[in-house]
């Protein structure tokens, strides 16, 4: 498996299942795709989701009725407690080119990463399933060790205009931006809001 970024906008992600499993992986697709939900019951953290919600037993679903919910979906995931019925759900998926996520049974062809951002980065963190506590891991470290990362990235882009205008050569061009990356200073400048970042860079590498 290989990692993509993907646009979901006006795509629809269907999720059997609306348990606990259910609403993380509603909430993970929320914001930028419509969500169908279908279940027995929902719980407490998809009542609050933008999605449509199917009320349907679904251990007596046949596949026809399956093929039914999965009509126009992009991304289908199965999130019930039944490790048949998830399977039975796959292969439909297969059978139609949908991408498939399993949370219980037979390994699907997606799978969901633990995700960390700001306004000018996002990355995804995954061990292939093997270890969702190690991707969480690494997740909340960066967080914490790296709080600034959002305004490197501004302070980073702004270097590179800069010297592209002032700078000839490419590898002092590198070595300048690796510089920053690697001063401690400035990213304890960033981290507390300090507008001193960019004065450190220009004072200690231009």
């Amino acid at each position: 498996m290989i990692p993509l970024v993907v646009d979901l906008h006006d795509r629809t992600v269907v999720i059997f299942g609306g348990g606990t499993v259910g609403a993380r992986k509603a909430r993970y697709f929320g914001k930028e795709a419509r969500l169908k939900i279908i279940s027995r019951t929902f719980s407490e953290g998809v009542a609050g989701l933008p999605a449509e919600r199917i009320t349907r037993d679904l251990s007596g679903a046949t596949d026809e009725e399956l093929r039914s919910y999965l009509d126009g979906a992009y991304i289908a995931i199965a999130a019930t407690p039944d490790p048949v019925l998830n399977n039975r759900i796959g292969r439909l998926c297969g059978e139609t080119g949908i991408l498939f996520n399993n949370a219980r049974g037979e390994k699907g062809d997606l799978l969901i990463p633990s995700v960390t951002g700001g306004e000018h980065y996002l990355l995804a963190i995954s061990t292939g399933g093997s270890s969702p506590a190690v991707s969480r891991y690494v997740r909340e470290y960066l967080e914490k060790n790296r709080p600034g990362l959002d305004k490197m990235v501004q302070l980073q882009e702004r270097l590179r205009v800069y010297l592209a205008k002032n700078e000839k050569e490419e590898e002092m061009r590198k070595k300048v931006l690796w510089s920053v990356l690697s001063d401690e200073d400035i990213w304890q400048a960033l981290s507390s809001g300090d507008d001193r970042a960019w004065d450190l860079a220009r004072e200690r590498y231009l």
